[in-house]
């Protein structure tokens, strides 16, 4: 994923200042800042800036970007600003994995005010499963499993799991080739198109239908249902 970095607001030289005519201070707006959800499509670092006068509710959407950036969650608050006042700053997003600390993000000779930010980097902020009984035709030995996967909107929930699965099996890849045995072996049995079908396809016997449902169907014709 992409996150800010840093942080320069003009007039600024640490953290712990307040500026005037904003309603937060700094911690407060750099604490914002890490929930800005960003989209990068290039692997380079990018600046993007905020130059923004009151009176107003800053939001993530205020943020001035180009081609290469998108901010998703363009309604997220940032800060306010009071009439008469007005405020410049410049961020830098970079892309990433996991999360990285405010302190690991400090580069040396950077120029004063720059302010660290601790990035979050992964666009998956929840992920849950279930795993219950499944019943396949008259076979009632199979199991369900049930995800769900929750992101910040720069990447979609299948998308997120299809990733994570390249990166799974590449990784596990290095331990199945130390033995060729495995790496020959077959572990996935492919069903016919009849088993197929024949899964998909229920006997409205094996369904939990009222009866007044059950005589109807059975009154259609119908015997099966998918």
């Amino acid at each position: 994923g992409a996150a800010v970095t840093s942080i320069q607001i003009e007039g600024v030289q640490h953290e712990f200042a307040t500026i005037p005519g904003v309603r937060e201070d700094v911690i407060q707006i750099v604490l914002a800042v890490k929930g800005i959800a960003i989209k990068s499509y290039v692997e380079s670092e990018k600046q993007i800036e905020l130059d923004v006068t009151g009176p107003m509710d800053v939001t993530a959407g205020d943020i001035l970007t180009d081609s290469d950036i998108e901010i998703v969650n363009k309604d997220h608050y940032l800060f306010s600003i009071a009439e008469g006042h007005s405020m410049r700053a410049v961020m830098t997003v970079k892309k990433g994995y996991g999360y990285v600390p405010a302190d690991e993000n400090k580069v040396d000779g950077a120029p004063i005010g720059t302010i660290a930010v601790d990035s979050i980097y992964t666009p998956v902020s929840k992920v849950n499963y279930q795993v219950e009984p499944a019943r396949v035709g008259g076979d009632s030995s199979y199991d369900k499993l049930t995800l769900e996967i929750t992101t910040n909107g720069t990447i979609v929930s299948d998308e997120a799991l299809s990733l994570s699965a390249k990166i799974l099996t590449d990784h596990l890849n290095l331990f199945v080739d130390l033995s060729e045995v495995a790496a020959e072996a077959e572990t996935l049995v492919v069903k016919d198109e009849v088993k197929t079908e024949r899964v998909l396809d229920k006997i409205i016997e094996e369904m939990d239908f009222s009866v007044r449902a059950y005589n109807g169907l059975k009154r259609a014709g119908i015997n099966t249902v998918a």
